[in-house]
């Protein structure tokens, strides 16, 4: 059952349904790391739109994204290499 939550990102409420207190609990970690980045960039850059530190923070957290798959792709690369020599040497203990 959807439930209906408020988020605040940059001093505006915005409205939105969950399905799950696992989903809540992202949208409002995420908002919160929206809102302390965005607070970082307003400290740094007072004189820019609000708009203009918005889309400061939206390549930042897509930047991070991206390295956290490029990552991700390492770390399976690395567990399924592990895991053919892992299978190798055991097949070569067994023998």
């Amino acid at each position: 059952m959807a439930q209906s939550i408020k988020i605040k990102v940059a001093g505006k409420e915005f409205p939105f349904q969950v399905t799950s207190e696992e989903m809540e609990h992202y949208m409002r970690r995420a908002a919160d790391d929206v809102n302390e980045v965005l607070g970082s960039y307003t400290a740094r850059f007072p004189d820019k739109e609000l708009e203009d530190r918005l889309v400061f923070v939206a390549l930042i957290e897509a930047i991070d994204k991206l390295k956290a798959l490029k990552k991700l792709d390492t770390n399976n690369r690395e567990l399924n290499s592990l895991g053919s020599a892992l299978r190798s040497y055991l097949g070569s203990v067994e023998k």
